[in-house]
């Protein structure tokens, strides 16, 4: 399974099982180093994740702020009517 198709907390669950395969010595130096390519190709995946969620909060935080900007204004618009 690709880490495109694999969910984060699925791509992290891979990730821990390699990390502790190779930590464990019980593989043979082919496998290891297939495990370790799996591995660099999954952190890959798990970072491109990571920049698109901070984006999508950035986004929605910049939404957020232009909607308090609005009311702000709309705000401050009332209570200069109010005082005239």
């Amino acid at each position: 399974m690709t880490e495109n198709k694999q969910s984060f907390k699925q791509s992290l669950e891979e990730l821990q099982g390699i990390v502790n395969g190779l930590e464990s010595g019980s593989l043979e130096l082919e496998d290891s180093l297939a495990a370790y390519k799996r591995g660099v190709e999954l952190i890959e995946g798990l970072n491109r994740k990571l920049d698109e969620a901070k984006q999508q909060v950035e986004v929605l935080m910049g939404e957020v702020n232009a909607q308090r900007l609005s009311e702000l204004a709309t705000s401050d618009e009332s209570k200069v009517v109010t005082q005239l």
